[in-house]
């Protein structure tokens, strides 16, 4: 029941987010005077509309996106262009055929209030405000989270100690192989709840410090623990062993190994620190999308039947099933499962701002892309003293704005089927 009820929530968060993104596009629109005439919460049929003013709010069948309709958005025919012979070409029909949809929303009464009339950085605000709702959702919630829980940051205390050494490239950890040897940390004596004072002679307070100094030892090492408010020297042997890269987790190395885990705690991060967390969040976000074409491979696998890597990429159905999952987790308290499920929502926000910045028809920044070729164009016209050459026509590249769809519906299919047959889990 749990996990029903956590998809369900984490659902109705995917749609309040794409709702959000829109709700920037219709507010900047009608504040700078553009004609808006729907406001959609998915695509397909209709389920449910109400027309207030001069705007349609709904939804639609399938909530797999949004969009709001604004009159105008492609300039009409130059003069030069007419009287051209016609084109049958299916590029020449695309881009009419876009200019006839747009043109057939527009009445003479408001005929001043196309979205392509409005200056180039009033189009860029338009456009730009749709991604930037969802930057700011996604702000708002990991700021809330970093600055008033916390986030876990790992000590010097031990929390749990390997039994043995178990290969890196072994599939099940949870238990120890026969004739596996015991891990230093086991051998040496080391117990949970140990505060780890010195290692090879030098205090530590820090565990990256700490774990950098034992990935980079080897042989016998004491190491001074604090236990019930005693101090006593262990003497651990350790071993090198091959391991993931902290750098490149990708990638293995071969470094000393202890075997211990260490205890977290919560610290709440200043403004600072919520910055600088966010921009990693934000460079390791565009990082991903950059490598989504090179997980089709593995998504197609992950189909045939073999095992999903964690890392796969998911869309709405996959999200919602891994919230799900959240909700429902029995070893976890409530407030962090609930403080997971909003880390979930916000790196889905996070995950919009980006791919909706991209520079490419039909997203937003293939709109903000034309806008600014528009003005450059403009402005060097003017500076030299030519003829204004007026808007550009991104009907023009309605047929790659096509191509970009397809692949993406081809994309977004591929991994909903991943999603369905084969899901990332957490279980």
């Amino acid at each position: 029941m749990l996990v029903v009820i956590g998809i369900v929530l984490f659902f109705a968060g995917l749609l309040l987010s794409i709702a959000w993104h829109e709700l920037g596009h219709l507010l900047t629109a009608k504040l700078f005077g553009v004609k808006v005439t729907q406001y959609m919460v998915g695509f397909g049929r209709t389920v449910w509309s109400r027309k207030t003013g001069e705007t349609e709010y709904g939804l639609k069948m399938i909530p797999f996106g949004g969009y709001i309709r604004m009159i105008g958005m492609f300039p009409p025919k130059r003069d030069e262009e007419y009287g051209r012979t016609a084109s049958s070409a299916p590029w020449r029909v695309m881009i009419e055929d876009a200019r006839e949809a747009a043109a057939e929303e527009v009445v003479p009464a408001d005929a001043h209030r196309q979205f392509y009339q409005r200056k180039p950085w009033k189009r860029i605000i338009v456009m730009a405000a749709g991604p930037f709702m969802n930057l700011i959702l996604a702000v708002l919630i990991f700021a809330g989270i970093l600055m008033g829980y916390g986030t876990p940051q790992p000590t010097t205390t031990v929390a749990s100690i390997s039994e043995c050494v178990v290969p890196a490239d072994a599939k099940d950890t949870s238990s120890c192989p026969a004739g596996a040897p015991p891990s230093p940390a086991a051998a040496a004596g080391f117990e949970p709840g140990d505060k780890i004072v010195e290692f090879n002679g030098k205090p530590y307070d820090s565990w990256t410090d700490l774990q950098l100094a034992i990935r980079g030892s080897q042989g016998s090492v004491p190491v001074v623990v604090e236990r019930d408010g005693q101090r006593q020297t262990l003497r651990a042997d350790l071993i090198q062993d091959e391991r993931p890269s902290l750098r490149n987790p990708d990638r293995t190395e071969v470094v000393g190994f202890l075997g211990l885990s260490p205890d977290q705690v919560l610290v709440r991060q200043d403004i600072g620190g919520v910055a600088s967390t966010i921009g990693g969040f934000v460079s390791l976000t565009a990082q991903k999308i950059v490598e989504l074409p090179q997980r089709v491979p593995d998504l197609i696998s992950a189909i045939g039947g073999q095992e999903r890597s964690a890392d796969s990429p998911v869309g709405i159905v996959g999200a919602s099933r891994i919230g799900g999952e959240v909700l429902s987790m029995d070893d976890v308290s409530v407030a962090n499962r609930l403080i997971t499920m909003l880390n979930l929502l916000a790196a889905v926000n996070l995950s919009l701002f980006v791919m909706n910045m991209l520079p490419i028809l039909p997203l937003d920044g293939g709109h903000i892309a034309g806008a600014l070729w528009e003005s450059l164009r403009r402005g060097f016209a003017k500076l030299v003293r030519r003829p204004d050459p007026g808007p550009f026509d991104t009907a023009r590249l309605m047929p790659l704005a096509y191509g970009v769809t397809l692949v993406f519906i081809a994309y977004s299919l591929l991994v909903l089927v991943a999603d369905v047959v084969n899901p990332v889990t957490l279980l």
